[in-house]
């Protein structure tokens, strides 16, 4: 499991590079208001809204990852080829809403004057990359999917490297500020996608994209699509409780939202640990269900929990001793640097809170149990985060009330995780459906 989750983590990890890149240039290069912009308001709208295909698109990994366990050729380059056709189709309708609805989206959520035409900019010309995003996740989760983690990590170490390029070219050498950043990222979508397609494409295994001849499955689309969309408005969740939570930061001012957004680039370190941990717990069960390895099944699991908790514990650690440098990377407003750094010892002694909630999920998921999962999540991180937000911290905003909402929800999302884990009979329900 360290073998699989280790290229899957620096892989994730290397996507929160782009959007890290992009705020300590803009950051140090054009200022707070910049920082602002791309690293608080635009960056929650744009998870609302990539999260949710991501999510959707786990649903195509399940689907082939059991093929690929069970060793279906025929239905498994027909789901290949269908996951394909659905990471342009929803690339092409997220890159319509992002363009065409950034200016509407942001006055919705109180996006403060000063940084308002930044926030604008970045977001229309990161939503001009949405397909080849989309191609690349799909296709990178098909390659995870069949036990291949590393290509898609060397994919992404390429890209990023040609962002950070593209990044101080476009914002220092062109000073296109915010719209520059965000077609530096959007190049750098481009190539991954044209290496992760040229992957599948010449692959020799059993779950080779063949584009001459169509393979679309409405019956695999409808298969991922009852294990997906659950999984997406899971994901999506996070992200709509954040987008209130950012209305409520904005009306703080603008070094509020320029600390929560230097915060979260460090938060944002973290969540790729956490997410590789639960793609590989998902991974390992759906191949061991579908090989009715029920006892493996469980074992990744239990070796899943662990592997979350060691992490999170040195993660931790290290964050809280190097929090004020960690800030000062962003932006050396004494402002910034002090609330920022003051997040940094509210949030991450917390994180530990989340291990039950990713880890049980991804097992769940891994075996086709995807709706219980996204309604303990609406419930725990979505609803209650929002009755909290409206019902107290609202009534008087502050940088440690809002901060509250997030430790809370963990804690409660992951006892309802574990007591639906232990309780719900739910691995049964699927042994038995498995077996006939």
């Amino acid at each position: 499991m360290l073998l699989y989750f280790f290229p899957i983590f620096l892989g994730t990890l290397f996507q929160q590079f782009y959007s890290m890149i992009d705020a300590v240039i803009l950051g140090r290069f054009v200022g707070k208001e910049a920082l602002a912009a791309v690293g608080g308001t635009d960056i929650e709208v744009i998870n609302l809204l990539v999260n949710f295909f991501v999510g959707l698109s786990s649903g195509a990994s399940v689907v082939i990852s059991q093929h690929y366990g069970a060793r279906h050729q025929g239905a498994l380059r027909s789901a290949v080829y269908t996951a394909i056709i659905l990471a342009v189709v929803g690339g092409a309708a997220m890159t319509l809403l992002g363009v065409f609805g950034s200016p509407l989206i942001l006055r919705l959520i109180d996006t403060p004057p000063d940084i308002f035409d930044y926030a604008v900019d970045y977001m229309r010309y990161y939503f001009l990359g949405m397909i080849p995003s989309m191609l690349y996740n799909m296709g990178s989760g098909i390659l995870r999917a069949v036990g291949d983690a590393r290509r898609p990590l060397y994919y992404l170490i390429v890209c990023c490297i040609v962002n950070i390029g593209l990044d101080l070219f476009f914002v220092v050498v062109i000073p296109l500020a915010t719209a520059g950043a965000a077609i530096a990222t959007s190049i750098s979508q481009v190539i991954c996608a044209a290496l992760v397609l040229r992957a599948l494409l010449r692959t020799k295994d059993i779950y080779r994209l063949e584009l001459r001849r169509s393979n679309f499955s409405r019956v695999q689309l409808v298969h991922m699509l009852r294990i997906g969309l659950p999984a997406g408005v899971q994901s999506s969740l996070y992200s709509v409780s954040n987008v209130f939570i950012q209305a409520t930061i904005n009306r703080l001012g603008t070094d509020s939202v320029a600390a929560w957004a230097a915060f979260r680039r460090i938060d944002n370190i973290f969540w790729p640990i956490s997410n590789a941990l639960g793609i590989t717990v998902m991974t390992f069960t759906g191949q061991n269900f579908g090989a009715k390895r029920y006892d493996r099944l469980k074992t990744s699991v239990r070796t899943g929990m662990v592997l979350h908790a060691a992490f999170t514990v040195v993660f931790t650690v290290a964050i809280i001793l190097l929090r004020s440098p960690l800030i000062r990377l962003f932006n050396d407003d004494p402002e910034v640097v002090e609330q920022g750094a003051q997040l940094m010892l509210m949030l991450p002694p917390f994180y530990i809170a989340y291990l039950f909630t990713e880890i049980y999920s991804g097992a769940m998921r891994g075996v086709g149990e995807s709706l219980r999962p996204a309604l303990l999540t609406l419930f725990g991180t979505c609803v209650l985060r929002l009755v909290v937000l409206f019902l107290f911290v609202n009534q008087h905003p502050s940088n440690s009330g809002v901060a509250f909402c997030y430790p809370l929800t963990w804690v409660v999302t992951s006892v309802l995780f574990i007591l639906y884990y232990h309780r719900g009979h739910w691995l049964s329900r699927h042994m038995r459906e498995n077996d006939r």
